[in-house]
């Protein structure tokens, strides 16, 4: 009989969208590995009088893979010649012991299926459905896992590669359901670690184990097979990432370590009531138009950089780095150095700068007016992990997401929020971030003449406030014909995850001869507006 072979091989299929399950055969036919769709001439006529004879195979050792013929024998696992070639031959059978179909491996690791073979697991015949039973991902796996348990409990593996694992379990489940355990050992790497992922969740008692080296046989011939067996006895019931219980977290709430917190730059209530900043947290800073924010949030930078030997990440995007710099240096120095740097002495100035700067405490993101919003987020995450930095400042989220790709404002910040939030988490970075309001209704005051703040005002999206541990609010009327109090900034804690107190923390006025921010004397239950 004239046999079809491979002629081409790990070629994309259009079926399921795999990039290299597919191979096409000399007759015409192709068939794909990852979704066992077959197209072609076998497609029409597939059944068992296509296999190839047992009487023309014999069961001999695996030599190159460690496998004995005993294994071969139990599995029903051939060798001899296909279409001139020599060929392994892995043979599938159905319960009542028919064989229905056969997976040929050639010498140059292509496949060809014959028969029915993609919803049945590789030696699934031999056992009851009691005790352990170990899946593994291909048949020489399979082969190993059993002989390394001197072929005494049940191995199977998966017919048609690891792709294709949940959905020969899902059409198995009531076989498999009747194991007391069942243990998933696919080999350790990318294809593997998602296929467990994708079968978690199917069976209650499902297991992983863990190996040393890629799969079963490369232990085997590496002289690692005790560390199969006690993968095998050391598996554990799989938890998507992120899931763990609370038995295990002893060590963790039982040290005496108490959470590092920086106090604010002033002796305001804010102190007591938020208990200062901390690492992990993620800080947000709103107000109006022109009322402060990023006057009240460099004076942090400072005062976290060279009070507290903190270091700093600055993305400034509504300033240059030129103009943070000598910002900072105004703080140190208490002069408007942007005004003129000749306010003070040359050496003075250098002075400043070795003081603030120079201490290597800033890292500073030079944007050239150009925003990319991934590349952004990427600068983020270099800037904790790389430079380790302790705190991120980022002023301001509207012009972050100007460098996305998108027109849906809301959709734009809730992923820029999420992102962020996800690399607080990750890395234990604070970050600081400057968010824009929007306008009130006609009944309220504006917020540039001393309209309340609130979190509803939040502009663009409500992850902004529910992603964030604390939002504070800076209220100020830049049109009061008084100038102390239009130099005044009421400070309103909007949400306060770590102590839950809100309300207003403090009054703040801006000293225009030293370009900083100082403690105002003012009642701090004022509630009304400027």
């Amino acid at each position: 009989m004239n046999y079809s072979e491979p002629i081409k091989t790990h070629l994309p299929c259009p079926d399921c969208g795999s990039s290299d399950a597919l191979t096409e055969y000399s007759d015409g036919h192709t068939y794909c590995f990852s979704c066992q769709t077959v197209r072609g001439a076998v497609a029409q006529g597939t059944h068992t009088t296509n296999l190839i004879p047992l009487t023309s195979l014999s069961i001999t050792p695996l030599k190159r893979r460690g496998i004995m013929s005993s294994t071969c024998e139990k599995y029903h696992y051939y060798t001899g010649y296909h279409n001139g070639k020599p060929v392994q031959v892995a043979c599938y059978f159905d319960d009542t012991g028919e064989l229905i179909g056969q997976k040929v491996r050639y010498q140059d690791k292509t496949f060809e299926t014959l028969g029915k073979i993609s919803k049945r697991f590789f030696g699934q015949e031999l056992f009851e459905s009691r005790g352990k039973l170990v899946i593994t991902e291909g048949e020489i796996d399979c082969l190993t896992v059993s002989q390394l348990q001197n072929n005494k409990y049940p191995v199977v593996s998966i017919p048609c590669g690891v792709a294709s694992a949940k959905k020969v379990l899902t059409h198995n489940m009531e076989w498999l359901s009747q194991f007391d355990e069942v243990i998933l050992m696919f080999d350790m790497d990318e294809a593997g670690r998602k296929a467990i992922k994708e079968c978690a969740g199917l069976l209650k008692d499902l297991k992983v184990a863990n190996l040393p080296l890629k799969d079963p046989n490369e232990c085997l011939l590496a002289n690692k097979g005790q560390s199969v067996i006690n993968a095998i006895w050391n598996a554990k019931a799989y938890k998507p990432d992120g899931i763990v219980n609370g038995a295990d977290l002893w060590e963790m709430v039982d040290s005496e370590e108490d959470e590092m917190c920086y106090t604010y730059p002033w002796d305001i209530p804010l102190n007591d009531m938020t208990k200062g900043l901390r690492k992990g947290e993620l800080i947000v800073v709103t107000a109006g138009t022109g009322v402060g924010k990023t006057t009240f949030v460099r004076q942090i930078m400072y005062d976290l950089g060279v009070k507290k030997n903190l270091k700093v990440g600055c993305m400034m995007l509504e300033e240059n780095v030129k103009r943070t710099s000598v910002g900072l240096m105004s703080i140190h120095t208490g002069v408007r150095l942007h005004l003129s740097r000749h306010a003070i002495s040359e050496e003075e100035y250098r002075k400043a700068f070795d003081e603030t700067l120079g201490t290597g405490n800033y890292v500073l993101y030079n944007h050239f007016g150009s925003l990319e919003g991934d590349n952004l987020l990427n600068k983020i995450r270099y800037l904790a992990i790389s430079e380790e930095c302790d705190f991120i400042v980022l002023d301001h989220v509207s012009i972050a997401i100007s460098g996305l790709e998108g027109d849906n404002e809301r959709k734009l910040i809730d992923y820029l929020m999420t992102q962020m939030r996800s690399i607080v988490e990750e890395t234990g970075v604070g970050m600081i971030v400057i968010s824009h309001l929007r306008r009130p209704d006609n009944s309220q005051k504006s917020h540039e003449e001393g309209g309340i703040t609130s979190l509803a005002q939040l502009r663009g999206s409500h992850a902004i406030s529910q992603l964030s541990d604390i939002v504070l609010g800076l209220e100020r009327n830049q049109q009061e014909s008084n100038e102390e109090l239009r130099n005044t900034t009421r400070v309103r804690v909007l949400k306060n995850r770590f102590t839950g107190e809100t309300g207003i923390g403090g009054y703040l006025t801006y000293n225009r001869k030293t370009d900083r921010l100082e403690v105002a004397e003012k009642e701090d239950d004022d509630e009304a507006e400027f």
